[in-house]
């Protein structure tokens, strides 16, 4: 086929761009396209401010086939709600059929075009190209996050339209396809609310709140895209286990178009025939989904007003919602736990700056036994520690005079390190540990910490030793990291759990779709939860790099700025509650890092520090 060599000046496309802040519009081209010869890369438009606003350019015309092509890529990237200036580059049957919805493919850089040719002037009334490029990651139709690697390579097609002359794309990639940076402007992660289906926060009368984060695009009015997102229901991986209060169908009115706020900071959504008979219990179930959904996007809703059929359904306030369901972020640990140089438990104000630790009433702070690991039940009434060659797990009352009785499980490992791990407290009261003994390797559960163990199905093909064990908030989601050779990834999975807990005939509880979180590190060597959808984790990077950063569920990166540098950092905790400071343990000691400072010493002797979890 004919190269595109229409030639002449080199040219641009250009694309608006509206800064909010000061209300100036730039002229920008971003795309490296000549007009003749080979296409180029169409590299990735530089990361912005947030309040930039980018809007693409309609074909100019007699526009040669490498404009067309450049213009179409970089209007994906613009900020036009429904592409349709993107649309515009297209034949008219191929803009009815395309679906921009359907997915978003993320590329280290800006996608390249290659475009088939023979040489010679372009003379032909079809040409054909393919873009190309490295994977980062995947955005789908339910706009979930999923890490990606690996080549991209796409066809797409132009033609010379009949009656106009115009070179339009007739078949255009699916979906949108743009660089990192182009993605790290354009769409912004939030957290959707779900109810635990099956999981109860041992002994409260109200559910789980679920966090289930998805992205929008940032300029599209986020808040009314992030409300059809959640009444659309939960994404694939989360379904199994949360539940949905809006009755099947519900969605916005017809003919609603962007929901503000009102200067009381009340939001009032309409809905359609669906909702309109539900009562008032669910209803107020339905206000709390929205309310935790979009203070997560936006400080400035204190209230969410719903009705339908022209009528008020409920309204519900950020303290009454509270009470309808709880959120792991919302709920603070009354005290941090650690080791002291004597290897019993001790513990301090979470709140404060305090330095001097009190051993915790009870057999495991008061009494002989030396551990290497704790953790705390979440009403902070328990505790379970292993024992300081690995061996054995034991589990006490937080009370005064307190006894501990034999072990409550055993590892046959060899070695401290090829036993068990440190434990792990679920919403539900319920102990977690794993057992890395390499001829009995097994993720167990202990019911409220007694009794004897629920081996946890795990997926098939799981392979490697699980080093670390942290059950979220929740109780439906887990995180374990799993070492294999020289490699060891941080996995998160979903809990599901049978009708009969209690079933004596094997396990009822079982772990499902395990996926990275932590795709570009080559060892976790610490993590923990820090927040409703968050993790923290210490590691190093390909290449030997040594890093502490945040990271999502999903396996994307969080906005804000990572934690200060640790160096030799051990093991970390951190709270669901970002109130409370990230803490470490590191070749100095206990240390804390309280919002907007560097790392502060807590105690040069001590080790295993956890917050409740």
């Amino acid at each position: 086929m004919g190269a595109d060599r229409e030639g002449g000046a080199r040219r641009r496309p250009v694309r608006a761009v509206a800064y909010a802040a000061c209300g100036a519009v730039l002229l920008a081209g971003c795309a490296s396209m000549p007009d003749s010869g080979d296409l180029q890369g169409v590299e990735s438009t530089p990361r912005q401010d947030t309040q930039v606003r980018v809007f693409a350019m309609p074909p100019r015309e007699d526009a040669s086939s490498s404009e067309i092509v450049s213009g179409f890529l970089e209007a994906l990237t613009s900020d036009d709600p429904d592409y349709e200036t993107a649309r515009k580059y297209l034949t008219q049957e191929a803009a009815a059929r395309w679906q921009p919805q359907r997915s978003t493919t993320v590329l280290a850089d800006g996608p390249g075009a290659e475009a088939e040719h023979v040489g010679g002037r372009e003379e032909t009334d079809s040409l054909s190209y393919t873009l190309i490029g490295t994977r980062v990651a995947t955005v789908d139709a339910q706009q979930s996050y999923a890490p990606a690697s690996g080549g991209y390579s796409e066809a797409m097609r132009l033609v010379r339209e009949k009656k106009s002359k115009q070179w339009r794309i007739d078949v255009p990639p699916r979906g949108v396809v743009m660089g990192k940076s182009d993605f790290q402007r354009n769409y912004m992660s939030v957290d959707k609310y779900y109810f635990a289906s099956n999981t109860t926060l041992g002994t409260s009368p109200h559910t789980a709140a679920v966090a289930d984060p998805v992205y929008v695009r940032r300029n599209v009015d986020p808040m009314t895209q992030t409300v059809r997102a959640l009444l659309k229901g939960p994404t694939s991986w989360l379904n199994p286990v949360v539940r949905s209060s809006f009755p099947t169908g519900t969605a916005l009115q017809k003919g609603v178009g962007s929901l503000t706020p009102d200067d009381q900071n009340r939001l009032t959504v309409p809905l359609n025939d669906k909702a309109g008979r539900v009562g008032l219990t669910k209803c107020n179930e339905m206000a709390a989904q929205l309310l935790f959904t979009l203070q997560n996007l936006t400080p400035t809703v204190d209230e969410i007003v719903l009705e339908a059929d022209d009528r008020q359904l409920c309204a519900l306030t950020e303290d009454q919602a509270e009470a309808v369901a709880m959120r792991g972020s919302m709920e603070r640990a009354e005290y941090l736990y650690f080791l002291d140089d004597e290897h019993r438990l001790v513990r301090l104000a979470a709140a404060t700056n305090d330095t001097s630790a009190d051993p915790v009433p009870g057999a495991l702070g008061e009494g002989e036994r030396n551990l290497r690991s704790v953790a705390v039940s979440r009403d902070e009434d328990m505790a379970a520690g292993v024992g300081l060659d690995g061996k054995n797990l034991y589990v006490g009352a937080l009370v005064s005079g307190g006894q501990l009785g034999e072990p409550e499980l055993t590892s046959a490992g060899k070695t401290a390190e090829e036993r068990l791990s440190a434990p792990s407290w679920d919403a539900q009261g319920d102990l977690w540990v794993a057992d890395r003994d390499p001829g009995n390797r097994r993720l167990l559960l202990l019911k409220e910490g007694v009794g004897d163990p629920l081996v946890v199905k795990t997926p098939p093909g799981l392979e490697g030793s699980i080093e670390s064990v942290r059950v979220a908030a929740d109780g439906v989601r887990i995180a374990l990291v799993v070492k294999q050779g020289e490699k060891s990834s941080l996995l998160i999975g979903r809990i599901e759990r049978g009708e009969d807990d209690k079933s004596a005939a094997g396990s009822a509880v079982s772990v499902h779709e395990l996926r990275s979180a932590t795709p570009e590190l080559e060892e976790v060597t610490a993590m923990s939860w820090a927040g409703d959808s968050r993790l923290v984790v210490a590691g190093r990077e390909k290449g030997g790099v040594q890093t502490m950063r945040y990271v999502q569920v999903d396996g994307s990166t969080p906005e804000g700025p990572a934690p200060a540098a640790l160096s030799g950092v051990k093991e970390i905790t951190a709270s669901e509650d970002a109130r409370l400071p990230l803490v470490g343990y590191s070749e100095d000691g206990i240390v804390r890092l309280p919002a907007g400072t560097q790392w502060q010493k807590v105690v040069t002797d001590g080790t295993a520090p956890v917050y409740p979890g």
